[in-house]
């Protein structure tokens, strides 16, 4: 339970490393002081550009990476490795927790993104085959409506849906699958909330269907 306990809390620590946030203050702004107030990608490109968009994004995305691809297998001091504690669950158990620390990260008033790009790069990392009809499902929804969040949450559910068909035995797996898609669509509460009230922003530049007057 120590090398558990200790790998989480390291994940956690790796995930609350916001791009955003961490670049933001190389340019002296604090990101969740503009556009939807959000750390994440998406409010990183809307308001500061494409190239800082795309490195808050890989740098959200590495860090689901790492987390799950060294994290994991890191013989620490004075932890070591614990032959009694399966592999897949260690892995799957980081992989959660670094989204979490992006969500909430301690270091900014627990203050975060919404987990998009972290769960990513750990679903990228876990089972690169699963990223394959979560991403043409995000595509496919923001080309149809122009929004980004309903486009996430649809893709969390395409996730569920992938790993029934293609890993239909692997309990771990799928168990992070449900857990990691309700935590994420919870973190859109918000946008919910304004999908329902027809409010929310939508990305017109790749609203495919828009109408000349919206």
């Amino acid at each position: 339970m120590l090398e558990l306990g200790v790998k989480m809390l390291i994940a956690y620590l790796l995930g609350t490393l916001l791009g955003s946030l961490i670049l933001g203050r190389l340019r002296g702004i604090d990101i969740r002081s503009m556009g939807s107030g959000n750390a994440g990608a998406t409010n990183a490109l809307r308001t500061q550009g494409k190239l800082f968009g795309f490195l808050v994004l890989m740098v959200d995305i590495a860090k689901g990476v790492i987390a799950v691809r060294w994290l994991p297998a890191a013989v620490l001091p004075f932890v070591g490795i614990d032959s009694e504690l399966p592999r897949e669950w260690l892995t799957l158990a980081c992989g959660f927790a670094v989204i979490v620390g992006h969500v909430y990260p301690v270091w900014f008033s627990f203050r975060g993104g919404k987990g998009a790009a972290t769960m990513v790069g750990v679903v990228a990392a876990v089972e690169l085959r699963l990223l394959v009809p979560m991403l043409l499902c995000w595509f496919i929804v923001l080309l149809l409506t122009g929004y980004v969040s309903l486009a996430t949450m649809l893709a969390g559910v395409a996730l569920v849906i992938a790993v029934h068909v293609l890993e239909p035995d692997n309990v771990p797996l799928l168990s992070f699958c449900w857990l990691v898609t309700v935590f994420v669509v919870y973190t859109h509460r918000g946008n919910i909330v304004r999908l329902r009230a027809g409010k929310e922003s939508r990305v017109r530049r790749l609203w495919l269907f828009r109408s000349r007057t919206a």
